[in-house]
């Protein structure tokens, strides 16, 4: 019965002293309050009562920074809000300093977090602020990076998850870029305008040049008739005035639509016949 008690009370401190540490953590043992090793992922048995042992999370850990109103340098209330993506180093001295450097390091990032936004954003108005979040962030995460360096801690990023201005700037804002936006797509409307009216009016000078060109041409077809004519005048009726004027009553007449009786072998058939290149019709004998 004694050996059976004993062995009970052997088990029951064996499996109470038992501990396992997951690969996402590692483990610091103390004995009687001072540190005695390090835990590594697996398997381990402690002294009941007399040890103690104390799991770090070691993977990438997010902490908001808690929204805060900051006084802008144009004396503006701004909503601002932040994120912080931090982890502890798996090393043994980085888990050590992790605990035994800082006290509850997630409170104290946040803390030194809204700290830092605090001193970069009251040195910029809240225009420059909203348009260098990318130098904000970038500041929040040096500051942070050199004072969490004892602690153990890597300092993964940090972003910037907000810059809120008073609610009437922000109606005031608002409008203006709706006004902006207006003004945008009135250019627009008036640059299109122009693109059709200036195609409008090209299209009316090629128009005017066929025109142009129609009448050039038609000018230099009269001009090679009279030339025609002057040359068949030259030809035909120097000296012989009378038939010209004959053969102008005959054009006269044949626009009227007159019939004109020519007796044959007229002078002015011979002229007409060979104006055109035809020989006269003999005379029946």
């Amino acid at each position: 019965m004694l050996y059976g008690i004993i062995i009970f009370f052997v088990l029951l401190l064996f499996f109470w002293g038992i501990r396992i540490v997951r690969p996402t953590q590692r483990g610091l043992i103390e004995r009687l309050g001072k540190y005695h090793n390090f835990a590594n992922p697996g398997f381990h048995w402690i002294l009941p009562v007399i040890d103690k042992m104390y799991l770090v999370n070691v993977t990438e850990q997010m902490v908001d920074a808690e929204p805060q109103e900051i006084i802008t340098n144009d004396n503006l209330n701004a909503s601002v809000d932040a994120q912080v993506y931090f982890r502890v180093k798996a090393d043994e001295d980085s888990v050590k300093g992790s605990i035994y450097n800082v006290q509850n390091f997630k409170y104290q990032i946040v803390n030194l977090a809204r700290t830092t936004l605090r001193n970069i954003i009251g040195t910029m108005t809240l225009k420059s602020a909203n348009s260098e979040r990318g130098k904000i962030n970038a500041e929040l995460y040096n500051t942070l990076h050199t004072e969490t360096k004892g602690w153990g801690i890597e300092i993964v990023r940090t972003e910037l998850k907000e810059i809120d201005p008073p609610k009437d700037v922000q109606e005031t804002m608002n409008k203006v870029v709706k006004a902006e936006n207006e003004k945008i797509a009135a250019i627009d409307m008036a640059s299109a305008t122009e693109t059709v009216a200036d195609g409008v009016k090209r299209a009316k000078i090629k128009e005017a040049e066929g025109g142009k060109q129609s009448r050039i041409l038609q000018a230099e077809g009269e001009a090679e008739a009279i030339k025609l004519v002057n040359e068949a005048a030259e030809k035909y009726f120097i000296g012989n005035a009378q038939i010209l004027r004959k053969l102008q009553a005959l054009e006269t007449s044949l626009q009227a639509n007159s019939k004109i009786v020519v007796p044959t072998g007229s002078d002015l058939v011979n002229v007409i016949g060979d104006m055109a290149g035809i020989a006269p019709l003999p005379g029946k004998k």
